[in-house]
């Protein structure tokens, strides 16, 4: 059939669909007689039910399944003979005055934009590099040993100081009303690992064992207890007990420990120089991706289906109402969440995305088997019994296309670097693990 496609606006195209009555009308029946055949009513046995009587009860949404089917089954072979690359859902309406023995419609829909991707010679990026220190190593052997330190009761005239585990009781008041999550007795944290407001571990730093003390505590604005937010309380502490922290050494039994078959530190530190190496590699990759998709993005020119940025629109905003879900907040299914908060994040996916398929495309940057093999076995070098990860990813389709999309990116990423003006940039190990 001749398909007439008429240019609204941008992507915006509309097509008329005309389908014979007669073909509706004759599914309509032979669908209502399938059913006659099926259905169950009081008073008929089963088979038996009059066609006048099934007509009656299932007619409507009967022919308006057909019309559905109908309607988009000519929608696809219309789109198909223009070929046109449909996003997202048409929007359909029934015409008035259609000719005898016809009905009409009008599929108004968007399709997908061509992409230019301009030069990427005349891209910039800076490609950030970062080194395992003696120092990082150091810090992460320090965790280990808290992680595993005991705690020995002070002496009773002894201070509280950092490091310590204190057992205390508190109770606050703001304006002389005691409130929710505002009162405990023997309550136990360390001083100065951050557990508690800044304020609340000054005032509990120095005291003694058997002391309490009266203070006050401003909440933060962005406290995640909303009911005190940007509230000041009054706090009554009594100190019950201190304990001073007692790390492990650093020694073959320490490494033994951490399950270094060799028992040595050396092993250790080089277990934890692997470790830390393989982080700082995938950080690397992260923000080096980051600034080659920035680049890419940058270089290109398209215009964004509305369709599709809804759509992604609809998805964040469903995912943020499940981590409100999950943070138990009541009624996260009915939170007004703008939309505007999500757009620019929306519309930056979208076109990313479309880039992306463009370039991958146009220069053949596919996954191969082979890398994703390798990218699965470097995920599962970290795990104690690296060949049950390798069968778990393997087992799951939707695991394996998570990294087959992880392996087409970097290769776009590559791809981009190969072409680009690049920078190389040296920065801390802090700065790259996001630590002070």
């Amino acid at each position: 059939m001749t398909v007439t496609v008429e240019t609204l606006e941008k992507l915006e195209r509309k097509i008329t669909l005309t389908l014979p009555a007669d073909v509706i009308k004759n599914e309509v029946e032979s669908r209502l007689k399938r059913l006659a055949r099926q259905v169950k009513m009081d008073g008929f046995r089963p088979g038996k039910v009059p066609m006048n009587v099934v007509a009656q009860r299932y007619g409507y949404s009967v022919h308006y399944e057909v019309m559905n089917d109908k309607v988009g089954e000519a929608f696809t072979q219309a789109a198909n003979e223009a070929r046109l690359r449909v996003a997202g859902q048409p929007q359909i309406t029934e015409k008035e005055g259609a000719p005898e023995g016809q009905l009409a419609f009008d599929a108004v829909f968007e399709v997908y934009p061509e992409v230019k991707i301009g030069d990427l010679s005349t891209a910039e990026v800076e490609r950030v590099t970062a080194q395992v220190s003696d120092a990082a190593i150091d810090r992460t052997l320090d965790i280990l040993r808290k992680q595993r330190r005991t705690f020995a009761q002070r002496a009773k005239d002894e201070p509280a100081q950092d490091g310590d585990r204190v057992t205390i009781d508190f109770a606050g008041k703001i304006d002389g009303e005691a409130f929710e999550g505002g009162k405990a007795e023997g309550f136990q944290f360390i001083v100065g690992d951050g557990q508690m407001l800044k304020e609340f571990e000054d005032a509990v730093r120095g005291m003694k064992a058997g002391e309490s003390k009266t203070f006050p505590l401003a909440f933060p604005q962005d406290y995640h207890g909303q009911d005190v937010a940007g509230k000041t309380a009054d706090f009554l502490v009594t100190l019950h007990k201190i304990e001073a922290a007692h790390l492990p050494e650093v020694n073959e039994e320490l490494a033994r420990s951490l399950g270094i078959a060799e028992g040595t530190v050396e092993a250790l530190r080089a277990d934890i120089k692997k470790n830390l190496e393989r982080e700082v590699r995938f950080r690397l990759q992260a923000r080096n991706k980051q600034a080659a998709m920035d680049a890419l993005s940058a270089k290109a020119e398209l215009d964004l289906p509305k369709s599709v940025v809804q759509s992604e629109l609809d998805r964040l905003i469903e995912g943020a109402r499940a981590d409100l879900k999950q943070r138990g907040v009541k009624d996260a299914d009915k939170a007004p969440i703008p939309e505007d908060l999500f757009r620019p994040q929306a519309e930056r996916r979208v076109r990313l995305g479309l880039v992306v398929a463009e370039l991958v495309r146009a220069h053949d940057l596919q996954a191969r088997p082979e890398q994703i093999q390798a990218h699965i076995e470097e995920l599962a070098s970290s795990y104690e019994k690296p060949a049950d990860v390798v069968r778990w990813y393997q087992s799951d389709n939707r695991r394996m296309a998570e990294v087959e999309a992880v392996v087409i990116e970097n290769n776009v990423t590559d791809y981009v670097l190969s072409r680009a003006k690049v920078t190389d940039k040296d920065i801390g190990f802090d700065e790259l693990m996001g630590q002070a």
